[in-house]
This record gives structure tokens, C-alpha cells and sequence, in this order.
């Protein structure tokens, strides 16, 4: 017989999920079935397992069809190609191939690269394990061959691209083999070797999402090649130009006179006759310097010119490039040609990239909604909200008899309502052991009812906020150099705050069920950081742990904060639409990871050692290729784009310099940059936007049914104990709360007096005698969070005509006078006139003498300046008197953009009015003259409408910008967990602790000894309290000069102690982590 207490399941609204219902209840309600898309019935929940066994084992059964016979020879019943099929088709085969790719890339990362080809014991192992990983890699392709044949069939081995990978890895590996076996000359055996490096990539042979995400790439590959080629045009006719104009310009350089020798100075830069001009005792000469950047970047022969553009398009020190060009021809005409590269080569042509990338993923997010999977998350959003009366039918038929009085007369229900008969069994022979029972069963059931609906009340979740925020101030307060009853404090807070989550934990538990509680992905977050909390203080108790890894502990608890976006709509789908991509952000982490594991081991091949034999006596750069950990950094840190040129010029001349081998550098350094940066780190940029796409379709959609709740809610028949039927009374309050929070405004901001228009007619002078005024209005359509393309905007001019109120109390509505400037003010020709002054107007600010503010061309230009006030004094006034000023509906004042025009010849008005510029109001009133090109938005409909689409976007970006800071913020408070006073060193390097640090050293140039105070400085960036972290994480975000800040934090070692070199190596991570983060939702 079914007893409430054997069925006993709820779950959190939000994830509600339905448990296996007995034989005795009766089936879901056929909407949540039709949903489900499952049969009705007591068996409704069997059919869909058998369903679902039966999609499984057609799965299992599908494979790939053999070719009836394979190398002309083995036929389907040869017992040698049977147990070849099966061998190859058996799962732990697979896995084995798989785990001896691992290990063959751990022995490729475990090699130590040496100068002068030298090599360690451990390398010498390595290269005979290699002889292993070759055998189990050959045994892999001969089984495969013998299993479906070698390329002459449409299934045949070969006929595969990743197993014609797999064979050439194989060829090349047996033909160094060969070549050192019997010592072959003139064949350079290590780049064969090298070839060894792509073994990685069969790993994408061996996992399904990998091939899917590479595949997808692969298949942009044509689109892709369109732009490739665009780019190569450019930088094709841009290294023409400068070969024409700037060949042989950057040899010229100082030399001390009558001498061949150059100068002492930090930085040798070029000269010229019309450029920068040498010291005296010094002349300008061209006998033989190779040019800055030891003579790669420059214009003397079109394959350099090609690089040095292919390196100003990358936006890579090419400022750099600029100011020595000035330096050699003069500053005249030169940032003409780099600006205008910069324009079209890197604002427009390169990021047509990711316009391409973000096509294919709106393609590939097309077909998958005609296929009804983009629509997943959201049918299950639909599918809780319809199963939420079900749920509470199924808790009430748990507490069917909590409200009875305990009288001999109680009646029990089953589930369907029906009475249940009382047997003589415990009840006849133990009532009184039978009350206690059912006592207790009631007031366990009432008990879940009462804590359930308080932990579903408003004030129960803002209470809980109230305490993630407490806790997130707690560990946001700490910073280095606090006194210890600050410490104090926030431990005892701290076991404070553990206490009350973990009481928070054990009531939902209680309330919910421990099944019903880890239905919610909320819950399951809250768990987990609930126990981190817990091993945390016990690890801290018990002295279990360093405090690195504590401090790692301590940070999981900053992921409460996301528990704000519970209720916040909007920025709730776009935080679960990004989750809901996770699976393809992870395939393409995987495929990134592979790919610079790859160009890792390559360049370990390529500069291993190589960069010890150029900086015997310099200090060699931190980001080589010595190590498998600095070649991983070394890559990342290329594919940020940051001081990637200098690791290409320092690669090109460890091998050598220019020729042959040096263009076999550049294409390394090339291909790696634009595969890794434009492509694969540019995806991620195209699955955000995909995100927004679907966050913004989630919220419509919500939007939409929370409108057909309302009228639902309207029209339902109200029960006699005052429940709304259809709707849940623990939850109507939370529903009515959200349903305020949603509610938006699609009102546009910045045309608030152009109601009421009118078509414009053919002939515009008419317009203008009819008193209209031309405006200009879209087609009205719902404004959503994304704002439509310019292209989508469906522009009619239309006019409206003089507003039928007296204009500053005086001009009437007929008044022939305002009737005139009406006219004269909405004429084109007057329009054309206004925008030509505000261009000119703006350019003569910029042509402005600052050093010399009492120069003729100052003189000339203020004469000008009054000349432009004028006209827009006089355009102001028509406007005025034509519309009003602003105490009636369609005045001028009452459009923002004629505020702003009011306000920008105010500015200038007073600027001339009050004469003495010493006076500091003056400055800065003659610094506001600066906003006048801003006149222009509301004269040029393009602009404007640019302008309105930003506004649009302000809600969506907010939402981006929020949850960007919450992450920062989380990586900052983890920042000074981990960094705090540790970035501090001393000015004398041999010093190692603040105590040494005292006292004076010496130092001694080639001329001279002087001695120097020690001083303990901190580093300009630093994790010492949480505003400076967020300051730092921000200029790591922005990839500018975030290598340093990455090798400081390497050499940290402890508070008051100073740096060690590659101290703490494992804490990249979390730079890395940072920067992909970013990069994955900015």
C-alpha cells in the first residue's frame, strides 16, 4: 500500500525534477508529459528508459562497414583480420593508444634542450624510450591496415586524414631511425626528428569533440582563405609603398667626428638630414650600421618590408617603428602611411576574422535550432515551470494527514483521495506505540512544509545574500601589513560564516530531501563550497597543508558571489548560456592546449639551447625555449601578442640571422601567431557572441511567459482558501518579485519631441511653407538588449510640424516670423552649411598653437572661432524661436541632442565674453570647446543612429561588465591570498630579506665607484590589498607588459623576502587562467 513517508521527494524551484512515481498514483499532467514528449499512463517514466535503452544499443550496434577483402589477400573471414577488426574496435585498445601518446609527449616535455647539441643522462634514456613509443605507434598502423585495408577501398585506412597523419608520424619516425642507424651524411636527422612533435595531434583521432571543434574550424577554413588572401593584398601594396619610399632610410646613425666609432648611449637610433639631427661632436653617417632591431625590420628588400608591415598590422611595437622612421626622414608625411595601415590593416581587414568565425558559429547555431537543440535550456526552464503544481500536488499527498487532530476518527488518504482501511495489524495491537509513530510522521512532515516554505520566502534568499556579501567584504578586508585584531577578526568571521552556511545547507537538505537537494545546480555549488569551507578549517587545525594551498581553499568561497545572479534575470541566462557552452569552450581549451603543447615542443626542437650561444654575457630573456615550462609560457605569451616581435628577432639571430633558416623562424613565429591569435583565441570571441545571442533569446522568451502567467493569472478561478489556482502560494511572492524585476522599458532616450510625425512630401520647400520640420524616424519595432544592424534600420525622413504653442511666449504657431525661421532652419542647404562649420570649426581646434597661445595662427584662428559662434548663435536662436525653449511639448530643449548643441555654444559665448585666460573657469570652459565636434551626431543620420545602437547596447554590456567584475574581483581577492607582500625587493640584488636591506652598497660603472642607500620598494603592481589586485588583474586583461608581472610573481618567494629566480614556477596558472577567462567572456 503506498505510504507518503515511502515516497518522499522535493526539489528546489528552480531545478525541480520528477521522482519515479508508484503504481498507485496517477501520471503527470498531459502538459508536463507533452512537453517530455512521453506517453501518458501509469508506465509513462518505463517507456521513456526502455526508449532511451533502445537509441543506446542502436548506437552500440552502429559500425563502420570493412571492405570484404584488405591488401588483396585477407578476407572477412580471415581469422588474422577478425582479430585485427576486433583488436582495433576494442575500447581499451583505443585507450591504450591514447595513454601512449601521453606518455610520448610527457618523454618529448621531459627532454632538456642543450647548447652546443649537448645532452644530459636522462636525454640519452628518453631517446632509447622513444624506440618503444615508435614500435607501439607501428604496431597500432599495421593492425589498422590489416583491419581495413590500406587506401584502395572507400573505408580503407588511408582514406582517413588523421590516419594518413598517423602514417607519415610513423614513415618519418622509421626514416631517422634509419638515417642515425647507419649514419647517413648530409641529412640533418634532428629536423626529421622534429617531426616527432605532431604526435600530439593523435590525440584528435582518439576524441570525438576534439575532431567536432577542429572540424568546425576546418570547415571556416574557405571563408577564412578569402580573408587571408585580402590580407596578403594589403600587406603586399603596403610593402611596395614603403620599399618605394623608406628603402635604405634606417642605416644613417651617429658617429663621433672623424671617427668610425659610435657613441656610448643606451639606444642607438637612426638620423637624417630632415630627421633627428646628432648631437656635436658628432655627425650623421651611413657607413655600414645595420639598423635598429639588428636589421630585421626595415624596407631594404620586399621580404622584410612584408614582415615589418605584417608586424605594424599586429599593432606590436609599431610605434616603435614609427618614431625611427621619423627619426630617419623627418615627422612630416611618415604616420600618414603606419596610421593608414593601422586603419585598414588592423581595425578592418584582421578583424574580418573574427566576423568570419562568428558567422560560421551563428550557421552551425541556425541548424541547431531547426533541430530543436539551441532551444534546450530554455525547454527545460518551460518544463520546471509547468511541473511546479505537480510537485506541490506531490508534497501535499506526503502531508495529506498532518492537519488531523489525533482523535480515534482520522481518516488516512492514499494518493488518489481514496481512504485507506485500518487492518488490525500494529494499530489493533500497539495503538499506543502506533501514535507515538504517527505523531511523529506528522510532525516530521509538518516540519518539512514549514521549513520548506521558509527557505523559499523572500527575506529567507535575501538574508542568505546578506550573509555572501558579509563574506565577501570578510575576505575582501584583508591586505598586507594588518594588525593582528584584524586577523583575529576575520577568523573568528570567517568560522562564523561557515557555521551559518552549513545550517543554511542542512535546512534545504532537511526541507528538500538529500535526492531533492542535489537536483538544483545551486545546491550542488553550495555543497561543494560548504566542504571546501569545512576541509579548510580542519587543513588549518590540523597543520595539514601549506598555506598556498590553504589560500587556494580559501578562495572557492568567493564563488558565492554568482549566487546574486539567482534571481537577476537577465544576467542569470547569461551566465547559464555560458555555462551551457561549456562543452565546446572545453573541446576548444583541449584543442588549444594541443595546439601550444605543439608549437611548445617544436620550438624546444628549434631554439632549444640556442638563445645561451647569443647571451654569453648579456642576461638571457626569461621567455626561451630551455625548458618544456618556459617553451608552454613562451607560446601563451605569443599568442597574446605581447612582445612577440621580440622573441622573433631574438629567435632569428640565434640561428644564425637572416637567410634561409631565419625565414624558416619567421614562418614559425607567423604561422603561430595568426593560427594561435586570430583563429583559435578569436573563437572564443565568436562563442561569446553566440552566448549573448542566446542569453538574449532566453530572456525574450522568459519575458514572453511571464506576459501569459499574468493573463493566466488574470483569468483563474480563485479556490475558496484564497490560492490562485494554477499557481503555487509558496512561490507567488517570489513570481510577483521577479516579475517586477524583469520589467523594462523599450523607450527611446534621445528622440523624446518627435512624436506625432508626419510624411515628408516630394517637395520640400512646400514642407517648409506647411511649417514641418524633417525628422527622422524608424519603423517601430521591439527594442530588445541587442541592437539591430544599421543595415536593418529602415530610415523614412518624416517632418512634424510647428508645435501649436507659443513659441518663449511671444511668436504663435502662425506668426509669419517663425514661420520664416522654421523654414530657413530645416532647409537642406542651411543644414549643409551648419555641418560644414562644425567640421571646420573643429579642425581649427586642432590646429591650435598650446605652446604659444599668443601666436599669429592663434590670433587668425580665434578670429575664426568667432566667426563659427556666430553661426551656431544664429542657428540656435532660429531653432528656439521656430520650436520653443522648452515649456511645451516638442520644444527645443526637449531633445538631448539640442541640449548638448546649447551647451556647446554656451561654452564658447563665455569663453570670448570673459577675456582674462588666467582665470582657471576660463580654462576650462576653453577646454569644453573640445565637445563641439559632438555636434555633428545630431546632424548626420548615420552617426546618429550609431549613436542610439551604443545606448541600446548599454543594458547588454552592463550585464558583460558585471559579471567580468565579479570574476575579477575573484581573481583579485585570490591575488592577494596568494601574492600579498611577496612582489617587495631590494635595490641591491645580492640582498634577499627586508632585514639585510640596510645600510649602503656600492656601484661601479667603467669610470666610476659611488655608493647608494639600500631601499625595500614594492613592485609598481602588486596584490597587496584588493583595489590595487583589480588595478593589476587590468593590466594583465589588457596583455600589456602582463609577461613582467608574470615573472615577478614566479620569483616570489615569501613576505619579507625578496625574489628567487623561478621560485614558484606553478603559480602561471593562475595568470594564465586569468587572461583566458577574460579572453572567454570579454
Amino acid at each position: 500500500m503506498f505510504s507518503p513517508l515511502q515516497y518522499s521527494y522535493t526539489a528546489d524551484d528552480e531545478y525541480d525534477a520528477l521522482p519515479p512515481l508508484p503504481p498507485q498514483m496517477k501520471a503527470p499532467p498531459k502538459k508536463a508529459a507533452h512537453l517530455l514528449d512521453i506517453p501518458t499512463g501509469n508506465n509513462a517514466w518505463s517507456a521513456v528508459l526502455q526508449q532511451a535503452e533502445i537509441r543506446r544499443r542502436k548506437r552500440r550496434q552502429t559500425t563502420p562497414e570493412h571492405p570484404s577483402r584488405a591488401l588483396f589477400c585477407l578476407s572477412l573471414d580471415n581469422k588474422l583480420r577478425r582479430t585485427c577488426i576486433k583488436l582495433v574496435e576494442w575500447k581499451p585498445f583505443e585507450y591504450l593508444v591514447l595513454f601512449t601518446i601521453f606518455c610520448n609527449c610527457a618523454a618529448l616535455a621531459l627532454s632538456t634542450p642543450l647548447p652546443h647539441n649537448d645532452t644530459t643522462p636522462t636525454n640519452s634514456v628518453l631517446e632509447q624510450i622513444e624506440y618503444i613509443f615508435l614500435a607501439i605507434f607501428t604496431l597500432e598502423v599495421v593492425l589498422k591496415i590489416i583491419a581495413y585495408g590500406l587506401c584502395l577501398h572507400p573505408n580503407a585506412y588511408l582514406r582517413s586524414g588523421w590516419n594518413l597523419l598517423d602514417f607519415i608520424i610513423v614513415v618519418v619516425g622509421f626514416l631517422s631511425v634509419i638515417l642515425i642507424r647507419y649514419n647517413v651524411q648530409g641529412f640533418d636527422v634532428k629536423s626529421l626528428r622534429a617531426f616527432r612533435v605532431i604526435r600530439p595531434l593523435k590525440l584528435v583521432n582518439g576524441v570525438p569533440s576534439l575532431q567536432i571543434v577542429l572540424n568546425s574550424i576546418l570547415r571556416a577554413m574557405l571563408p577564412l582563405l578569402h580573408i587571408a588572401l585580402l590580407v596578403l593584398f594589403v600587406i603586399t601594396i603596403y610593402a611596395i609603398i614603403g620599399l618605394e619610399l623608406f628603402c635604405g632610410k634606417m642605416h644613417s646613425t651617429c658617429y663621433i667626428n672623424g671617427t668610425s666609432k659610435m657613441p656610448q648611449v643606451d639606444e642607438i637610433r637612426p638620423c637624417g638630414e630632415k630627421g633627428r639631427h646628432c648631437p656635436p661632436g658628432e655627425e650623421c653617417k651611413d657607413i655600414g650600421w645595420e639598423g635598429p632591431w639588428h636589421g630585421f625590420i626595415n624596407f631594404d628588400n620586399f621580404g622584410l618590408a612584408m614582415l615589418t608591415v605584417f608586424q605594424c598590422i599586429t599593432m606590436e611595437g609599431w610605434t616603435s617603428i614609427l618614431y625611427k622612421m621619423n627619426d630617419a626622414i623627418g615627422r612630416e608625411w611618415a604616420w600618414i602611411y603606419f596610421v593608414s595601415l593601422i586603419i585598414i590593416g588592423s581595425f578592418f581587414v584582421m578583424n574580418l576574422v573574427l566576423g568570419v568565425l562568428s558567422g560560421e558559429f551563428s550557421k552551425e547555431r541556425e541548424k541547431a535550432k531547426q533541430r530543436g537543440d539551441f532551444q534546450k535550456l530554455r525547454e527545460i526552464q518551460i518544463i520546471d515551470e509547468s511541473f511546479r503544481n505537480y510537485m506541490a500536488w506531490i508534497r501535499k499527498a506526503e502531508i495529506g494527514n498532518d492537519t488531523n487532530d489525533g482523535t480515534e476518527n482520522d481518516v488516512t488518504l492514499d494518493a488518489s483521495g481514496d481512504p485507506v482501511k485500518k487492518e488490525g495489524t500494529l494499530e489493533t495491537h500497539c495503538g499506543w506505540l502506533y501514535d507515538k509513530l504517527r505523531y511523529i510522521r506528522v510532525f516530521h512532515a509538518y516540519s518539512r512544509r514549514r521549513i520548506h516554505t521558509m527557505v523559499k520566502s523572500q527575506t529567507f534568499y535575501w538574508i542568505v545574500i546578506a550573509l555572501v556579501l558579509m563574506n565577501t567584504a570578510v575576505l575582501a578586508s584583508e591586505y598586507y601589513g594588518q594588525p593582528q585584531w584584524l586577523t583575529d577578526t576575520q577568523e573568528i568571521a570567517n568560522r562564523i560564516f561557515v557555521i551559518l552556511f552549513s545550517f543554511e545547507m542542512l535546512l534545504k537538505m532537511y526541507s528538500l530531501g538529500i535526492t531533492g537537494y542535489f537536483v538544483s545546480n545551486f545546491n550542488r555549488f553550495d555543497c561543494f563550497v560548504v566542504i571546501a569551507s569545512i576541509i579548510e578549517f580542519v587543513l588549518i587545525f590540523k597543520d595539514l597543508m601549506p598555506p598556498l594551498g590553504i589560500s587556494v581553499l580559501r578562495c572557492v568561497r568567493l564563488l558565492r558571489v554568482f549566487k546574486v545572479t539567482r534571481y537577476w534575470t537577465a544576467l542569470r541566462n547569461l551566465v547559464a548560456s555560458l555555462l551551457n557552452s561549456m562543452k565546446s569552450i572545453a573541446s576548444l581549451l583541449l584543442l588549444l592546449f594541443l595546439f601550444i603543447v605543439i608549437f611548445a615542443l617544436l620550438g624546444m626542437q628549434m631554439f632549444g639551447g640556442k638563445f645561451d650561444e647569443i647571451f654569453e654575457v648579456e642576461e638571457k630573456p626569461r621567455n626561451n625555449f630551455d625548458s618544456f615550462w618556459g617553451a608552454l609560457i613562451t607560446v601563451f605569451q605569443i599568442l597574446t601578442g605581447e612582445d612577440w616581435n621580440e622573441v622573433l628577432y631574438t629567435g632569428i639571430r640565434a640561428l644564425g640571422g637572416l637567410g634561409l633558416v631565419g625565414t624558416v623562424v619567421c614562418v614559425y613565429f607567423i604561422v603561430l601567431f595568426i593560427c594561435g591569435n586570430y583563429i583559435l583565441l578569436n573563437v572564443f570571441l565568436a562563442i561569446a557572441v553566440d552566448n549573448l545571442a542566446d542569453a538574449e533569446n532566453l530572456t525574450a522568451a522568459e519575458e514572453e511567459e511571464q506576459k501569459k502567467r499574468e493573463e493566466a493569472k488574470l483569468g483563474a478561478e480563485v479556490k475558496p482558501n484564497g490560492d490562485v489556482q494554477g499557481t503555487d502560494p509558496a512561490n507567488t511572492e517570489a513570481i510577483e518579485t521577479d516579475e517586477k524585476s524583469r520589467g523594462e522599458t523599450d523607450e527611446n532616450p534621445l528622440d523624446e519631441n518627435e512624436d506625432h510625425p508626419i510624411e515628408r512630401g516630394d517637395n520640400e520647400d512646400n514642407a517648409g511653407l506647411n511649417g514641418d520640420q524633417v525628422v527622422e524616424t524608424e519603423d517601430e519595432e521591439r527594442t530588445t538588449a541587442r541592437p539591430r544592424r544599421l543595415s536593418e534600420l529602415n530610415i523614412v525622413e518624416k517632418v512634424k510640424p510647428i508645435p501649436p504653442y507659443s513659441s518663449l511666449f511671444v511668436f504663435s504657431h502662425t506668426n509669419k516670423f517663425r514661420i520664416f525661421c522654421h523654414r530657413v532652419c530645416n532647409h537642406r542647404s542651411f543644414g549643409y552649411i551648419v555641418l560644414v562649420c562644425i567640421l571646420l570649426s573643429s579642425i581649427s581646434l586642432g590646429a591650435e598653437d598650446p605652446v604659444d597661445p599668443d601666436s599669429v595662427r592663434n590670433r587668425i584662428l580665434n578670429k575664426a572661432d568667432y566667426f563659427f559662434t556666430a553661426i551656431f548663435t544664429i542657428e540656435i536662436c532660429l531653432k528656439v524661436v521656430s520650436y520653443g525653449l522648452i515649456f511645451h511639448p516638442g520644444a527645443f530643449c526637449r531633445n538631448r541632442f539640442n541640449i548638448l548643441d546649447i551647451v556647446v555654444v554656451s561654452v564658447s559665448l563665455i569663453s570670448m565674453v570673459i577675456k582674462d585666460r588666467a582665470i582657471s573657469v576660463v580654462k576650462i570652459l576653453r577646454v569644453l570647446r573640445v565637445l563641439r565636434p559632438l555636434r555633428a551626431i545630431n546632424r548626420a543620420k548615420g552617426l546618429k543612429h550609431v549613436v542610439q545602437c551604443v545606448v541600446v547596447a548599454i543594458k547588454t554590456i552592463g550585464n558583460i561588465m558585471l559579471v567580468t567584475f565579479l570574476l575579477q574581483f575573484m581573481f583579485a581577492c585570490m591575488g592577494v591570498q596568494l601574492f600579498k607582500g611577496t612582489f617587495y625587493s631590494c635595490n641591491d640584488k645580492s640582498m634577499l630579506s627586508e632585514d639585510q636591506c640596510k645600510g649602503y652598497y656600492l656601484i661601479t660603472t667603467e669610470n666610476h665607484i659611488s655608493k647608494e642607500a639600500r631601499s625595500w620598494t614594492n613592485s609598481k603592481f602588486h596584490f597587496d590589498n584588493v583595489p590595487q589586485a583589480l588595478l593589476t588583474l587590468f593590466t594583465v586583461a589588457t596583455f600589456e607588459g602582463w609577461p613582467n608581472l608574470l615573472h615577478t610573481a614566479i620569483d616570489s618567494k615569501a613576505e619579507g623576502h625578496g625574489p628567487v629566480y623561478n621560485y614558484r614556477p606553478f603559480v602561471a596558472p593562475f595568470f594564465i587562467t586569468f587572461i583566458i577567462v577574460r579572453k572567454i567572456f570579454v
